[in-house]
């Protein structure tokens, strides 16, 4: 017996703090109550069984909260500890205390208490600081291991908590003892929605291969009115129930994670017990054409409207006006799902107009993610400074005595894409001691000058978080005066901002010291990224800023920026390299832009042409934001933003490993250093496709970054796998990231204590920031997915008045990226667009493939191969590998409940082109554009007499006052109807 203290802080009933100092005795042998103890315990009474599977030890919270569920006396094998008990007690009250005592001592229930505070091994002393909850989970999780050490590895022992950190801490700590969550998130199959859904929460994915996906939910039956998003408990069935995920092809399939690929293996399968907690939100749905003839009175009518997003049940909506919402899109809310129906009933809130029209989908777009973007109101404007001709603004002298003035000393410039108005961030580079030393700068728009804490402004972007760019708009974070003019680092005005510069040895690159500070700049170059690089390039290229200069003057500064770039170039690389001896991931995205003009009309969508000028801007904003993170994670160790990306779990790489493997290639996801220098080696000398789709593979498989706050998460959390860095945030874009200002905020409060000077305003608490970090992280995801789907909208929109059949432009050189049991999943490059191609469809028939390579369809059968895909037909056998390219038609799907969708048919087995001739084709189709572009024009001035008049929404929201996509394309639609031979001609010459 052993003999320690308990040291107890209560309080009195004056409420008065009393430290009371207690005895408390630990023993070697305490009961254990198993009858497969083999230690000798004196286990009188109630023993658990020896013939189960597992045994279960519930923590303190899932004992109080789910003490009914407990009590079914089906439930074996549970252990009741001591921590939990007291806990119940304390938290629940004595009748609930008194109620499991009597679950205990009730000889009908299979269930033990363990006096786990008793025991000299399993007994855990509160660690200075630590909270009562965190103790308490410590405790069971010691009394868990104990027990499977006690019962020599015989049984296994499952935690159960509802803390998803306990379960990410100890899930993975000891073979044998399991720690995992009661709940989890219904998550609807986008593409099977109506048989197919899962149950996914940390607790299910650590040591259990067969939990590593999750619960699969099949069918609705099982889903029991859940919901998708909702937070459900689940039964896992018997194993000889369990089923695989459908492996064939679906519609829209093409984003998904990689290990999705072995869902054919049956995988532990359960169904919805109860829902913890509802996510029902705003949903848009669609009001279906009635079938025969309309109702001869207005009574009110139930009318199954279908949702925008497949993976939500038709809601039930009581309406007078059923036949006016005739293929409209309505915003509805749901109101109850009874136990007796198939579907829920819901309301109606307003109308977005008829579903197909441009505002219509995009407002469809907004809603969908839960994004708020209302007009700033006029409280919140009256809070900007002004700056008009009549009234421009000026820096404030206390502020210029203030700053660091870099406006005449340094050559400030910015890097943009061409047209961008809301500059962030600018750069200088130049050297000291006689060429001894070089002083790198970034330099970002000091946006919390202007936006104060707690102000109407700032509450108003930490709701919105980010700016929401659209395919053809953006929604901004903050107010055109400060996103666009005095927060915007223009070229040749004077503005104020953060500033982190670094002295570095000019040979060398090390940083020898850094100045974090406020400073006043003044940008000399506004350039956009294409004239950077043709500078770089040594190319002629017309700098704005220069244009009214002197022969003479003109080649000087030319000179001294071309120098700048340069420089710039050789630290960027520099750093580069640094990040990647330390395993930084170079990965491959799928970025479809809006190509403008001058005017900002929107001529093409294509994708994003890598640049080494990009690579350049990114280097210096990953070093600026790692020393900002330093610098307030060393501050504020226990109240500081910092961005964290997780390691991807192994799983999500199958698909990744399967495609290289049957391209000959070897890849290693061990690390991040292996995954990056495995990628680096997979090329194909024939086809630098390869390796940008295996990078666009392993871009799918990554995890998420996501902000989150240091007194939360230990050390080794902070790591940035993508990036190769121990600490990362952002600081480098407030204009459009409301983490950005809560990062600019802590490192003003940081330079301030440098100083020995009080911050003054308390900063934000370890739990507010984390909430913060939560609420952003929820925002980004929804720009994010809110951008993807508005971007393939407008993919949509440039192929839906094209015949697929006559228009080459529909036509397009696609590249295998998987094999599923009844098709290919394909990229096209030159459109940035992935997607099911059928090699079978729904009448049984195959692709057949014709002695020229032209595809048929014909009777036959499919077989699939782990790198390759067989059809066979009267014409012989045709086979598809991986990677291989393939010539494929694209179309357009029209619902009208849904999204427009794209569908890729084959027509030939070979590429459309080689890679050498991939260019002029893209110069082709922007020459076709800029002719369609100019008969709309010539048409549009034909009805000018007209003077059609333009609605509030296109006011309100088009680009610019010439025509933006959607009315380019409506003047095609048009054109064609008029002259059918003229638009084959144009597309003849130009393709």
């Amino acid at each position: 017996m052993i003999k320690t203290e308990r040291i107890l802080h209560l309080k009195s009933c004056r409420g008065r703090k009393v430290r009371v100092v207690r005895e408390h005795y630990l023993r070697e042998r305490v009961p254990c109550y198993s009858s497969l103890c083999q230690a000798g315990c004196e286990n009188d009474g109630k023993v658990l069984p020896g013939d189960l599977t597992h045994y279960v030890i519930p923590d303190a919270g899932v004992s109080g909260d789910y003490l009914e569920i407990l009590e079914f006396r089906e439930l074996q094998g549970i252990i009741f500890t001591q921590t939990s008990c007291q806990g119940v007690q304390h938290s629940k009250g004595r009748r609930q205390y008194k109620r499991l005592r009597n679950l205990l001592k009730d000889p009908r229930h299979d269930c033990v208490p363990f006096a786990n505070e008793f025991q000299e091994y399993s007994y855990c002393p509160r660690e200075k600081g630590e909270s009562q909850e965190k103790w308490q989970t410590r405790c069971v999780y010691s009394a868990a291991v104990w027990y499977y050490n006690h019962l020599a590895g015989m049984m296994d022992v499952v935690m159960i908590t509802e803390d998803q950190e306990a379960v990410a801490q100890y899930s993975s700590l000891n073979s044998g003892v399991y720690v995992i969550s009661v709940q989890g998130t219904l998550n609807v199959s986008k593409h099977r929605a109506h048989s197919e859904a899962s149950i996914m929460t940390d607790g299910l994915s650590n040591k259990n291969t067969d939990l590593s996906w999750g619960v699969l939910v099949c069918g609705g039956k099982n889903r029991n009115r859940a919901v998708h998003g909702d937070q459900v408990v689940v039964e896992l069935l018997p194993k000889s129930e369990w089923r695989g995920k459908d492996n064939t092809l679906a519609e829209g399939q093409g984003e998904e994670k990689s290990g999705e690929e072995s869902g054919s293996k049956p995988m532990p399968t359960g169904r919805v017990m109860g829902i913890l907690q509802r996510n029902w939100r705003d949903y848009v749905v669609t009001f279906p054409p009635r079938e025969g003839p309309p109702p001869q009175t207005r009574n009110t009518q139930r009318i199954l409207a279908v949702p925008w997003d497949h993976r939500i049940p038709k809601i039930r909506i009581s309406t007078q006006q059923a036949d006016a919402l005739q293929d409209h899109r309505v915003v509805v809310r749901i109101d109850s799902w009874e136990s007796t129906s198939l579907y829920p009933n819901g309301h109606s809130v307003r109308v977005l107009g008829k579903a197909g029209e441009l505002e219509t989908e995009i407002q469809t777009i907004l809603i969908e993610n839960c994004i708020h973007v209302p007009p700033f109101s006029d409280a919140q404007l009256k809070e900007m400074p002004v700056n008009s001709a009549e009234k421009p603004w000026r820096m404030d002298p206390a502020q210029v005595a203030e700053r660091r003035d870099l406006r005449e000393s340094h050559l400030v410039f910015s890097i943009d894409p061409k047209g961008c108005e809301d500059v962030d961030d600018t750069l200088s580079v130049r050297s000291l001691a006689g060429g001894k030393l070089l002083e790198l700068g970034v330099h970002i728009a000091d946006v919390t000058h202007f936006v104060t804490e707690g102000s109407l402004t700032d509450l108003e972007a930490r709701s919105r978080a980010t700016t929401y760019y659209l395919a053809d708009r953006r929604y901004d974070m903050l107010p055109s005066v400060l996103s666009a003019d005095l927060c915007s680092l223009l070229g040749g005005v004077d503005r104020y901002a953060m500033s982190v510069m670094w002295e570095l040895d000019a040979e060398t690159l090390v940083v020898n010291k850094v100045w974090f500070g406020r400073s006043l700049i003044r940008s000399s170059y506004q350039l956009h990224y294409e004239l950077a690089q043709a500078l770089l390039d040594g190319e002629q290229a017309e700098v704005p800023e220069l244009a009214g200069l002197g022969s003479e003057e003109k080649d000087s500064k030319l000179a001294q920026l071309t120098q700048a770039l340069e420089m710039l170039t050789h630290v960027a690389r520099h750093l580069r390299a640094q990040r990647d001896r330390g395993g930084a991931l170079e990965l491959e995205g799928v970025e479809v832009r809006a190509q403008l003009d001058k005017d900002k009309n929107i001529t093409a969508l294509v994708p994003r042409q890598p640049l080494e000028v990009h690579e350049t801007v990114a280097e210096c904003m990953i070093h600026a934001n790692h020393w900002v993170a330093r610098k307030i994670q060393e501050t504020f160790p226990h109240q500081a933003l910092l961005r964290r990306h997780p390691p991807p779990r192994q799983e999500f790489f199958s698909q990744l490993v399967e495609s290289a493997t049957a391209g000959g290639f070897t890849i290693d996801t061990s690390t991040n250093k292996a995954l990056a220098d495995s990628l680096d080696q997979a090329v194909d000398p024939q086809d630098p496709m390869v390796n940008r789709l295996l990078r666009i593979m392993a871009t799918t498989a990554m995890s998420q970054a996501v902000y989150f706050s240091t007194g939360l998460q230990s050390l080794d959390q902070f790591y940035h796998y993508g990036l190769a860095l121990d600490r990362y945030t952002h600081f480098t874009s407030p204009i459009r990231r409301y983490a950005d200002i809560v990062v600019h905020r802590l490192l003003t409060a940081a330079i301030t204590m440098d100083r020995g000077v009080d911050p003054g305003k308390a900063l934000a608490s370890n739990k507010e920031l984390e909430e913060t970090a939560h609420h952003i992280n929820n925002k980004n995801r929804a720009a994010q997915q809110a951008q993807k789907i508005s971007t393939e909208l407008f993919q949509c929109l440039y192929f839906k008045e094209r015949d697929p059949q006559s228009d080459q432009s529909c036509v397009a050189d696609a590249v295998i990226y998987s094999i599923r049991d009844n098709g290919i999943l394909v990229f096209i490059s030159e459109y940035g667009v992935k997607g099911p191609v059928y090699l079978r469809n729904r009448e049984g028939q195959v692709v057949a493939v014709g002695p020229e390579g032209s595809c048929e369809w014909q009777s036959g059968s499919v077989r699939r191969y782990s790198d390759h895909i067989s059809t066979t037909s009267s014409c012989g056998t045709s086979t598809f590998r991986l990677f291989d390219h393939i010539s494929v038609r694209i179309s357009v799907r029209s619902t009208n409940c849904h999204a427009d969708t794209l569908t890729l048919e084959v027509t030939s087995n070979r590429p459309l082109l080689s890679a050498g001739p991939q260019q002029p084709r893209s110069q082709g189709r922007s020459q076709l554009v800029q002719e369609v572009k100019r008969l709309a024009e010539e048409a549009a001035q034909e009805k000018a007499a007209r003077k059609p008049k333009v609605s509030k929404e296109e006011r309100e929201f088009s680009q610019s006052k010439t025509p933006n996509l959607y009315s380019l394309l409506e003047e095609i639609r048009e054109l064609a109807l008029l002259d059918l031979e003229g638009g084959a001609q144009v597309c003849e010459t130009t393709a």
